[in-house]
């Protein structure tokens, strides 16, 4: 498995250009499922995610083709559709369920494996499986997959309220409402960028929605979809990972396609902590204020709040902060697997089932960690290169699949960081 190793060494300077949202992506993609004619997606990152995605909507008779060194992806899903997602593909990424909802809309049957991907929690599939249910599916789980059928072989609108206000199964059933007969209204939709996106881009293919970005999406079911060419959204997540590497190292960065609208909670807990935000013309202009930073207390919250997918990240930069700091973790379990390697590189924090207690230390130091997620990877980068000498990050197989060009994007920006190959 590759490493990445990082050497501390200053301030950073420059500009880093952000790419479009992977889960913003991963849920646009499958949605070619639900038209025979063309889709077109444009400022679509290049990672590991888009591969497997790739290769489970070819799977299922989807045509893909990556144009422009993968910033471009041409989708089209005329003719047999194959109704089975395999588990080879689907448990290699949390994301495979989206194409559940499309088939369903569109074959009226669906037998999709259980899904993978990082193991920070349960995530069940009960939201996705109870809206769809609402909607008139009928819904059997035999050996680890959903055995999923529309009573009457068409889905058919309805009013429902997720218990939880779930990204996947409001993205899942939204899909599922677009060709289901008749209105469907979904009370406690989760309201994140990447749903508002989805919207858009269903309405330009024809869909009939109102009220994404709130709690109630009504959606009217039409007969049939159509072809369209859609921008995928900036990535709030890398945009606040890399807005982290000034803050933490001191220096000023620019990020590119930055709008302060997608990361406004957690751009206020920088600035509580010490750290301007200005936005530019061409998107946020981020560096330290005077002084050392400050700690400051974080909840993680579904959007407009805190990100869950920043917390990891942002613990990275309390580590060195004045005070103590406490950051409360409500969206997933098991997500502060990233605190025992900060504690290999000096810093002080303790964790009590939800909440992590951070008391700022004077300067990390340099070790040998090993990234446990997603997130958990870029945290352990960020924390090395504020650190005393050298960090070697170890099983970065999952920083591909979240984070484009990652070394290219720090080292342009004046960062001593390197991957090391298996």
């Amino acid at each position: 498995m590759d490493s990445i190793l990082v050497k501390g060494n200053g301030a950073l300077n420059g500009v880093i250009p952000i790419a479009g949202a992977k889960n913003a992506c991963l849920t646009l993609m499958p949605a070619t499922l639900l038209s025979e004619e063309p889709l077109t997606l444009t400022n679509a990152p290049r990672l590991s995610d888009i591969a497997t995605m790739t290769q489970l909507l070819r799977s299922l008779g989807a045509e893909v083709a990556s144009l422009q060194e993968g910033k471009v992806l041409a989708l089209a899903s005329h003719g047999s559709i194959n109704h089975v997602a395999d588990y080879e593909i689907v448990r290699k990424m949390r994301a495979s369920n989206l194409v559940l909802g499309p088939l369903l809309a569109r074959e009226g049957h669906a037998v999709v494996s259980l899904p993978g991907g990082c193991a920070i929690g349960a995530r069940p599939m009960d939201l996705h499986i109870h809206g769809l249910e609402a909607l008139g599916a009928e819904i059997e789980l035999k050996d680890g997959y959903l055995h999923a059928r529309a009573k009457g072989g068409k889905l058919r609108g309805a009013e429902l309220t997720l218990r939880m206000a779930s990204v996947g199964a409001t993205e899942n059933i939204l899909m599922a409402a677009t060709l289901a007969k008749g209105t469907t209204v979904i009370h406690n939709a989760a309201r994140e960028p990447e749903i508002v996106d989805l919207a858009q881009c269903l309405r330009k293919m024809g869909a009939q929605i109102e009220g994404e970005g709130t709690s109630r999406i009504e959606i009217q079911g039409v007969d049939r979809l159509g072809g369209a060419t859609h921008q995928v959204v900036t990535d709030r997540i890398e945009l606040g990972t890399y807005m982290l590497a000034p803050a933490i190292c001191g220096g000023e960065v620019e990020l590119l396609g930055g709008r302060m609208n997608l990361v406004a909670a957690f751009a206020e807990k920088l600035d509580e902590a010490g750290v301007s935000v200005v936005e530019t013309a061409n998107g946020l202009k981020v560096s330290r204020k005077n002084g050392r930073l400050k700690a400051v207390n974080v909840t993680t919250e579904p959007f407009p709040g805190f990100p869950t997918d920043l917390q990891a990240q942002m613990m990275a930069l309390l580590c060195t902060a004045e005070g103590t700091s406490v950051l409360e973790e409500k969206i997933f379990e098991n997500r502060f697997m990233h605190a025992p390697e900060l504690l290999r590189m000096g810093a002080q924090i303790e964790v009590h089932g939800g909440h992590a207690t951070v008391t700022g230390v004077e300067k990390l130091r340099g070790a040998p960690v090993m990234a446990t997620d997603l997130r958990a990877s870029v945290s352990l980068i960020l924390a090395g290169l504020a650190a005393e000498g050298e960090t070697v990050v170890s099983r970065v197989y999952h920083l591909d699949r979240g984070y484009e060009r990652v070394e290219e994007k720090f080292r342009g920006i004046g960062a001593h960081i390197e991957r090391i190959k298996a």
